[in-house]
Formats: structure tokens, C-alpha cells, sequence
């Protein structure tokens, strides 16, 4: 069978909101490490999917996942040790109280729940989001993650922020008082709540922007935000789904890097390596403020098998130092990202931290007009070549590279001749 009869099939199947990446969808087989295997055998490096942490198919996640699916699947409501195990061995990576966990299966459950929970205990509605942010898929959630426009008329408890954009934004890092300027957009969001009637009960935020093209905000950003969404009434939500578990290079969490400690973490993608796991973590304050008026359950949250997973993935991280291999590895990838800066005009910045980056194609430096098709072209001969990165941002220009946490320096290496010729070809 064909890839054109597979297409059409999926196509009468699944409809056409599913959309591939590439002119020619991939028919991916099998994965190992940081490769991908296609249905002819040809391999790809993997330098764009978070998902399987510590890398495709990885013998002790599957052995684990195996023998515990062979054992005993239910959930959490019979007691079982691998649940309780896996929640402590994660309270150990956190700082501050933050301790108590929740499990689901998803970033959007785990972004859902957090905005339960904050509606719960501050006994508010309101909800701060910012502009080109994605936090999930559901009716809630899908509202908390305007990307870059509005189909719908935006609900009332709902407030958009502008990002500490520096290189796209109205304010650039070398404006004195920057920050001011990017807080103040969160005053302003506040303000428009006031004017629907509305206060916060919470303002998510990430530890580094995705969907907006891979910005850092500055620790400053990061420490003002929570200091003004606390003194109005919300509590603080920092969405790890993308920046978590090692991926920024600095600590285990990303809002770590900030020197801050949030009221609710949300976890997903990397968490289960390939497997369905989110978490849901707060302080025992907060867990208590909301089991006074109200019960969680999840089916397939908190399984024993997704926990066996979970406990797993910490061990491998933790064990193989897959920390100071990102920041080795990233660091290597971003002086090599800037050094093709130096040779090839078309690249206009380089963002990003750890095995997080990104390179925005410009069409001219001066005016940093975005260069979209010759990115979709960058992206299209990089898969040629095996290389496999994504499109991200407004005009869709970024290059986004966002690897395994396995990745090394060799792929680094690989992924940075790749980009080199693709470019060369523009």
C-alpha cells in the first residue's frame, strides 16, 4: 500500500483536522533513541519531539510498562504502592511546599484542573493567559491559548498578556526598564478582568514561550508577575509541560531558572515518555483549601502502570544525568546555531536555552520581516536530508529544535550540517 492510499484513508477516516507536518507525510514505523525509522527503513533524527524524553522506545520504559500491564492496571481508588512512590519521587525534584499531586493524562486535563482548583480556592473567576501561548485542546484550556488570534469572541473572565517578547515585541532587551514595560501588560490585564467584574484566580504562564517562537522571559519577568497576580487574589500556574524535566538545561523545572516558586505546576508530554502521563502539583495548603468542596477522579489517571512508567522516566534522568547532558548538548547546538548566524544572512536570531532553540528567519535584519517561505523550504530539505525540525511562530518563520533529552553533541553536530546546507540552498 501506498502513502498516497494511507493519506486518502486517513483522510475519509479521521477528517481533515488532523494536519502532518511535511508535503509529504511521513509514514513513521519505528523509533529508537533520537531516530525515527520510516516504512522503507530510512532513519531521521529526531530533533523536534518532547515526548519521548529519554528517548524512542526505550528498553527500561517499555520492560517497565510491560510487566506492570501484565500485573495489574486499575486506579486510584484502591490503594497501590507504585502511585505513592512516583508522587514522592517528584516532590523531590520540586522546591518549596510544592509536594501534593494530582495525576491525569494529559496537559490539557493537567491545565483544566489547575484552573479548578484555582477557581476553587480563591473563590474567583478570572484568567490570565498570554498572547501565542498553548496550554492545551479543550473548550477551557483552548481559550487560556489565544496563539495569535481569536476565532470567537474572547469570554468575559479571560485576559490576555503580552509575552516578553524581545525581539518581535514593542519593547527590545536593550530598552531600559523593558520589564516594567512587559509587566505592565499584566496590570493591564488585570484591569480589563476588573472591568468585566471579574478578579483573578489565576494567571498561567510557561517558563519559556513555544507557540510564539521559543522566548525566555528574564527572571525579573517572571518573579514581578507572581508578586502582582498573588497581591490581587490569584494564585500563580506555571505550565512545565514543554519547558519541564530537565529540558532548559538549568534545573529540573523551568520556573526554577526564575528563582520562583509557583502555586501549581502542570506536567505533561515528557513525564510518561511516550505514554499518556500529566501531573497536577500544589502545596498541601492549596490540596486542602480544595478537597473542602470538592473530589477528583480520573480513570486512567494515576494507573499503576502510567505511575510505574513515571517512576521509571525519574530514575533514567536522574541516573544518566540527562540534566548536564542537556546543557552540554544545548549549549553545543546554540554556539553552532550562532555560528551559522555569522555565515548565513537569513538567520535573524537565535532563542532559546538548554534543548529548547529556535532560529527566526528574516529576510532582512534591519526590518526582521519575517522569511516564512524560505523557513517552510529550510524545514522541507532538512527532512530530506533525515534531519526532522518544525515551523513555529505568528508568520511561521522559526525553526524550531526541541530534541529527546538523549540528544548529544554528535547529533548536534548532524542537525547543525543539515541547517547548514538547507540554508545555503535558499
Amino acid at each position: 500500500m501506498g502513502n498516497e492510499q494511507l493519506v486518502e484513508r486517513r483522510r475519509r477516516t479521521l477528517g481533515p483536522a488532523y494536519r502532518h507536518f511535511y508535503r509529504e507525510p511521513l509514514y513513521i514505523v519505528r523509533g529508537e533513541g533520537v531516530w525515527l525509522y520510516d516504512e522503507q527503513g530510512r532513519r531521521y533524527l529526531d530533533c523536534y519531539n518532547n515526548v519521548p524524553s529519554v528517548g524512542h522506545c526505550r528498553p527500561e520504559i517499555v520492560d517497565a510498562l510491560s510487566r506492570q500491564a501484565a500485573t495489574l492496571n486499575t486506579h486510584t481508588r484502591y490503594l497501590h504502592h507504585a502511585i505513592v512512590e512516583y508522587a514522592e519521587m517528584l516532590a523531590e525534584t520540586l522546591p518549596g511546599d510544592l509536594s501534593v499531586c494530582t495525576l491525569v493524562c494529559t496537559g490539557t486535563e493537567a491545565n483544566e484542573l489547575a484552573y479548578r482548583i484555582a477557581r476553587t480556592v480563591t473563590g474567583n473567576e478570572g484568567a490570565i493567559c498570554t498572547i501565542g501561548a498553548y496550554h492545551g485542546n479543550s473548550t477551557l484550556v483552548s481559550e487560556l491559548s489565544p496563539c495569535f488570534g481569536r476565532e470567537r469572541p474572547k469570554p468575559a473572565f479571560i485576559a490576555d498578556a503580552m509575552p516578553p517578547d524581545v525581539y518581535r515585541g514593542p519593547y527590545g532587551s536593550d530598552e531600559p526598564g523593558y520589564v516594567d514595560k512587559y509587566v505592565e501588560f499584566v496590570d493591564d490585564a488585570l484591569d480589563e478582568l476588573a472591568d468585566n467584574g471579574h478578579k483573578p484566580a489565576m494567571m498561567i504562564i510557561d517558563s519559556i514561550y513555544d507557540a510564539a517562537g521559543v522566548h525566555t522571559p528574564p527572571p525579573e519577568y517572571q518573579q514581578r508577575v507572581h508578586e502582582k497576580v498573588r497581591a490581587a487574589g490569584g494564585l500563580v500556574v506555571c505550565d512545565e509541560v514543554q519547558s519541564g524535566l530537565t529540558r532548559l538545561g538549568d534545573h529540573w523545572w523551568g520556573f526554577m531558572d526564575s528563582a520562583v516558586v509557583p502555586d501549581i505546576v502542570t506536567m505533561g508530554k515528557p513525564m510518561g515518555a511516550g505514554h499518556p502521563l500529566a501531573v497536577v502539583v500544589t502545596t498541601p495548603e492549596i490540596a486542602a483549601d480544595f478537597a473542602r468542596e470538592s473530589a477528583y477522579f480520573n480513570t486512567f489517571g494515576g494507573n499503576p502502570v502510567s505511575a510505574t512508567v513515571g517512576k521509571t522516566v525519574l530514575e533514567i534522568v536522574r541516573r544518566d544525568d540527562l540534566l548536564g547532558n542537556v546543557q552540554s548538548s544545548g549549549d553545543y547546538l546554540r554556539a553552532g546555531l550562532c555560528r551559522l548566524a555569522d555565515r548565513h544572512a537569513l538567520i535573524g536570531d537565535v532563542r532559546g536555552k538548554g534543548l529548547f532553540l529556535a532560529v527566526d528567519l528574516v529576510r532582512d535584519r534591519d526590518t526582521r520581516e519575517p522569511a516564512a517561505e524560505q523557513a517552510a523550504h529550510v524545514v522541507e530539505r532538512m527532512r530530506e536530508i533525515g534531519v526532522l525540525v518544525a515551523l513555529i511562530g505568528e508568520k511561521r518563520n522559526t525553526v524550531k529544535f526541541r530534541p529527546p533529552l538523549v540528544f548529544t553533541t554528535a547529533h548536534a553536530e548532524m542537525a547543525l550540517s543539515a541547517l547548514n546546507e538547507a540554508l545555503a540552498a535558499c
